[in-house]
């Protein structure tokens, strides 16, 4: 389910392509890429593709190039993004070190389990506990959300002052080569026109 067909290599080359040639100037697709960026490194997993194009409609960014931004968190670099955000979340809170990272994952589990059991209790004779949840968001939510604005605003920040110089390079390039072979068939027109007998 999580490795795409064809593999992340020829995943990833078709986000980029798609990227290069959305329509829209280079500054509006780079603040997409960067609003992208920067809501991978939250927790708001489901709600990605939402606050991203929430966020580039804010930045005034290309909202496409936001979604195809998301795709910054994946599997190789989600170790990364946890372990970054939820330290230095940690950190800004004055805990010290993070949560083992495996019980901040099991915990986006644990929380999701305690709110289904929870609205099955109000059909039914049970308590609703939200002990789990309240500690989750004390514990893993608080430290990686803070971490994560901190971290992804620096990244995407790069994200932007990169890709736009590359964005700007493949359009004047592309536009180069659409300039060329728009000279050539003009070209060949002109002299097929000139040649004897072809006005009549």
């Amino acid at each position: 389910m999580a490795y795409p067909d064809g593999g992340w290599q020829r995943a990833g080359s078709y986000v980029w392509h798609r990227l290069r040639r959305l329509p829209d100037t280079p500054e509006r697709v780079a603040k997409g890429i960067a609003a992208g960026v920067m809501v991978s490194f939250l927790p708001l997993f489901g709600f990605h593709f939402l606050s991203a194009a929430a966020l580039a409609w804010v930045l005034r960014g290309n909202i496409l190039a936001s979604l195809l931004g998301t795709f910054f968190g994946n599997p190789f670099t989600f170790p990364l993004i946890v372990v970054s955000s939820m330290e230095t979340g940690s950190l800004i809170l004055g805990r010290g070190h993070m949560v083992n990272p495996r019980r901040a994952l099991d915990g986006f589990k644990h929380v999701w389990d305690e709110i289904w059991a929870n609205l099955h209790a109000v059909f039914t004779p049970e308590r609703a506990n939200w002990d789990g949840t309240r500690a989750f968001l004390s514990d893993v939510f608080l430290p990686y959300m803070l971490g994560g604005m901190v971290v992804g605003s620096l990244v995407a920040v790069a994200a932007y002052f990169v890709s736009l110089p590359i964005i700007r390079a493949y359009r004047a390039r592309r536009q180069r080569k659409l300039q060329k072979r728009f000279e050539k068939a003009r070209s060949a027109a002109q002299r097929a026109g000139g040649k004897p007998g072809a006005g009549k």
